[in-house]
């Protein structure tokens, strides 16, 4: 029998390599390393019987089939700095051995398969991302060709030199009425799947992001002299307000409630902090959880200046709609994990990926795989061979139950 785990973990150890100098894997888009990954995805494409082709956006794109009507698979090639071996190009992987697992099952399916290795999703090199996933969809804003990476040059110039071609990309929008579905194959980034001692998860949704700029100002003054119950402490109220943010995070099990960046003026040992600013982020799989979540942060910031005497300037300043995975592809890809021998644990993705804008362009669903320690971003990051090959065994299962209800 093929052991397809092995072969995965294989040929993520190889392209590994395909990574600059340093601690685990730096792999930016349309770099040397990127090109040197394409050759091996592309030997993984050709072996799975796909026809091979680099697109305008820089999407590797695997095509199996000739009907017009297609299902979509892949992830990014792209890394972090000094990230792991299998965040994002795991999904490029196992998408190509279901692909060529299926075929050797002997799988008939009537419409074709894109396997796509897009090539930006981390928006590590340049200030933004998901490029491929939007040009596909349609959707992508073309003035992102200008921005520039920290040596100055233009996404547009970096694109080009790599192969791709800038003023093509509006031209690769895919027909929506043609578009069966997407999956994406992902590590979980988070522990629990390893808590519950299972090597596979559904995802339910991909959540939806809002964050908000917050500052508090009081008034300075010396820390020896100035009375402590006349002060306007600017850092009491926002310390105040970083564990009312945490609680109500706490208070709902898909919340997810931070303050990740905090800054202190005067910030002197002997002075009362005059001013905060500080960032905050709520996600959640609903936007109504999420939404109602801002508006309580905001009357509880309201309540605490107040309170204390502090002027509070406080605004969202991004948001992103969650994305529900389809629930036709959720339950045939629940009934495929079901059959490798996992329960079909569903649970909503607190990070962002490729499926999010390929929503745009039709009906997605995400399968996750346990990740040791629930670790991602590090070269800790590791997904074993044998959960790996159930994530195989439950792709190819997955796809002949959708040609199945396609048939019929």
């Amino acid at each position: 029998m093929t052991d397809w785990g092995l072969i995965a973990a294989e040929r993520l150890a190889r392209i590994a390599r395909c990574s600059a100098p340093g601690p685990g894997v730096t792999r930016l888009p349309f770099t040397t390393e990127h090109t040197l990954a394409i050759e091996d995805i592309r030997g993984w494409m050709t072996a799975a019987g796909m026809e091979t082709t680099l697109d305008a956006a820089g999407t590797l794109v695997g095509r199996i089939g000739t009907p017009e009507n297609t299902f979509y698979m892949g992830s990014h090639q792209d890394s972090v700095r000094e990230g792991g071996a299998f965040d994002g190009i795991m999904g490029v992987a196992l998408a190509c051995l279901g692909v060529e697992k299926a075929r050797a099952d002997g799988t008939t399916l009537p419409f074709s398969i894109e396997v796509l290795a897009f090539a930006d999703e981390e928006g590590v090199r340049f200030p933004t991302a998901l490029i491929g996933p939007r040009a596909l969809a349609g959707t992508i804003d073309m003035d992102v060709m200008t921005l520039t990476d920290r040596d100055g040059i233009a996404l547009g110039d970096a694109l080009g030199a790599f192969g791709g071609d800038p003023a093509s990309i509006p031209a690769l929008a895919r027909p929506r009425d043609r578009a069966i579905g997407y999956l994406e194959t992902h590590i979980e980034q988070g522990p629990v799947l390893e808590d519950a001692d299972e090597a596979l998860g559904v995802v339910t949704a991909i959540c939806g992001i809002e964050r908000h700029s917050v500052i508090f100002r009081g008034e300075t003054g010396h820390a020896g002299t100035l009375p402590m119950n006349t002060r306007r402490d600017a850092l009491v109220g926002a310390s105040e307000f970083v564990t009312a943010a945490h609680e109500t995070g706490l208070a709902q099990a898909d919340l997810r409630v931070t303050v990740g960046e905090l800054h202190v003026a005067p910030n002197v040992v002997n002075a009362v902090p005059r001013e905060v600013t500080l960032t905050l982020e709520i996600r959640a799989p609903e936007d109504g959880m999420r939404e109602a979540a801002g508006a309580l942060l905001h009357e509880k910031a309201k309540e605490i200046a107040a309170r204390r005497s502090l002027d509070l300037d406080m605004r969202r300043v991004y948001q992103q709609p969650a994305q529900p995975c389809d629930p036709a592809l959720r339950e045939a890809l629940t009934e495929a994990v079901v059959a490798a021998g996992g329960r079909g644990l569903a649970l909503p993705s607190g990070a962002t990926h490729d499926a999010s804008a390929m929503a745009d362009l039709c009906p997605i669903s995400m399968l996750f795989v346990r990740c040791r320690d629930g670790v991602s971003h590090v070269p800790e990051e590791h997904a074993s061979a044998d959960d790996m090959g159930r994530a195989v065994g439950a792709i190819a299962d997955m796809l002949a139950r959708i040609g199945a209800a396609h048939d019929g």
